[in-house]
């Protein structure tokens, strides 16, 4: 497997020192309940691993600050994706994140980066208390820092940006008397493979895509559940493949928490049936 980059490895180390730093400290980051700024996605958003949530990132509430930083690992038989990401949360209103993602072509050879600008508004409600959950409409703007693999295999761009809508809603005792959280985003994009492979193509531009995510509270700081991305599927040469995972995120408290899952992506570029493992580790403040 392909070794991650010494930039990336020295921002997991430090993730990892302050993670392991605030596992020690009392947990009085934010008013909000332990869990309900979830992790983050692989694109900085507050979500799951795939998809963006309708909740703000950290547990800051109503007049609080908050802000997370993360570092994620995937890997599937073909590739491997480093992410660091960072977000703030102004009064549990506005949420801006940054990610940089790599993806290494361990396989074929060579790498892409794009780094991802986004932004998250809560529209109205709450993810505990709304009869109809908490809603959040954002924007996610993308760029590819070298763009010669994906305009040689038909991209018509290579920056691109995303809007979404997403609501999320806390059930309470829904399942064998546990809380099972819901999420569903609408997504318009063009992107390909994220917009990992840009933005566009023969087959397609922009259009409007689905995602879910279902998850049960084991504990609560612990939630197990699955999640599902809907794709474009752009480019002729490259078939692409909606994404599922099954994954597993414990909360330590509300400074930290740890991410696993297993990932189905599909065909990427042209090598098919890429599953692997992803973990994620973030930090909150």
């Amino acid at each position: 497997m392909h070794q991650p980059s010494p930039l990336y490895r020295r921002l997991l180390l430090m993730a990892a020192t302050a993670s392991a730093l605030l596992i020690a400290l009392p947990s009085s980051a934010g008013s909000r309940i332990l869990g309900t700024g979830a992790v983050s996605a692989i694109e900085g958003a507050a979500g799951g691993g795939l998809s963006p949530w309708a909740v703000l990132s950290s547990t800051a509430s109503d007049n609080e600050l908050g802000a997370t930083a993360s570092a994620t690992q995937a890997w599937v038989d073909d590739y491997q994706l480093s992410v660091a990401s960072a977000s703030i949360n102004v009064h549990d209103r506005l949420e801006l994140s940054m990610a940089r993602q790599t993806f290494e072509l361990t396989t074929l050879g060579g790498e892409l980066e794009q780094t991802i600008y986004a932004a998250k508004v809560r529209l109205f409600g709450s993810v505990l208390y709304h009869p109809w959950g908490i809603w959040s409409a954002g924007m996610m703007h993308k760029r590819l820092k070298d763009g010669s693999v994906p305009t040689a295999l038909g991209a018509d761009d290579t920056r691109g940006t995303d809007a979404f809508l997403s609501a999320s809603k806390l059930l309470f005792n829904a399942f064998l008397g546990r809380n099972v959280l819901v999420n569903g985003t609408l997504r318009n994009t063009s992107a390909n493979q994220g917009g990992l492979l840009g933005f566009g193509g023969d087959q397609g531009g922009r259009a409007w895509m689905a995602e879910g995510s279902l998850g049960v509270f084991i504990t609560p700081n612990w939630i197990v559940g699955t999640e599902y991305r809907q794709k474009p599927d752009n480019l002729s040469v490259a078939r692409e493949d909606d994404w599922q995972s099954l994954y597993s995120a414990y909360f330590f408290n509300k400074h930290v928490s740890l991410t696993g899952a297993w990932l189905d992506l599909g065909d990427i570029a042209g090598l098919p049936s890429q599953q692997g493992g992803y973990v994620s580790l973030q930090a909150a403040f």
